[in-house]
């Protein structure tokens, strides 16, 4: 997975850890003009805390499109995960020129997302690893498929991805007990472990999945706090 997708998937879940799960209820809908208002704030001044207004405020989309799909089985959690992924991109990528509403943008954006997971969940027993080699160079050394496209990469954001990332690896040491660290790291494939859902670790752990659920809310909770603090203390 790569940096940048695990730090969207944190995101995602601590908004709803911190506002779903600690409280209890879905925040309220935003009225046209504060969602108008808020929306402004984000795309004109970069306001973080209006982003975050406009994705709190829109969760309860997450919850509304998911339901048809963990009554098949799929697992409520990891669905939530997913669809919230969704959301954040339909607030970073919304327009209000476009003449859509900002929860059909979003729900459509969330669907998408977990489409794009259950496709991407049937191919990954025929995906190549991006370590894996694909061909010699001239001097007959092994060049993998990341040799390839690095220099595809945007420099500046991947150095920024590195940043965040060393942040999160900080935070987790500091923050969390053992066991969150853990369950963090299986969740989310970090620190070279095998990205797990809350059932495999359930079982891997020998607990129960509702136990691990509650451990990786309350450390992504803690989580969440550090990074807004420091967002906070680079505004002061």
């Amino acid at each position: 997975m790569f940096m940048s997708a695990i730090l969207e998937i944190f995101s995602s879940i601590f908004y709803f850890a911190l506002h779903v799960v600690n409280t209890g209820a879905f925040p309220r809908a935003l009225s046209r003009d504060e969602e108008a208002f808020y929306l402004d704030k984000m795309q004109k001044e970069g306001d973080l805390d209006a982003k975050n207004k406009l994705i709190e405020h829109n969760l309860r989309l997450v919850a509304h499109v998911i339901k048809k799909y963990y009554a098949n089985g799929y697992d409520q959690d990891d669905l939530i995960s997913i669809g919230t992924i969704g959301l954040i991109k339909a607030v970073n990528t919304f327009r209000a020129d476009k003449n859509i509403k900002l929860a059909t943008y979003a729900s459509r954006c969330i669907e998408n997302e977990i489409l794009m997971y259950f496709r991407n969940a049937k191919k990954s027993a025929q995906d190549v690893s991006i370590n894996d080699p694909i061909e010699t160079d001239r001097d007959g050394n092994a060049l993998t498929l990341i040799d390839v496209i690095a220099d595809e990469i945007d420099i500046p954001e991947n150095i920024d991805t590195k940043i965040n990332i060393k942040k999160l690896k900080g935070y987790m040491e500091e923050s969390l007990t053992p066991r969150e660290r853990m369950i963090i790291e299986y969740r989310y494939g970090l620190n070279g472990k095998l990205e797990l859902t809350q059932r495999e670790i359930a079982k891997k752990l020998q607990i129960s999945r509702s136990y691990v659920s509650r451990i990786e809310k309350k450390a992504l909770s803690v989580l969440y706090q550090r990074f807004s603090a420091n967002e906070e203390s680079k505004k002061a």
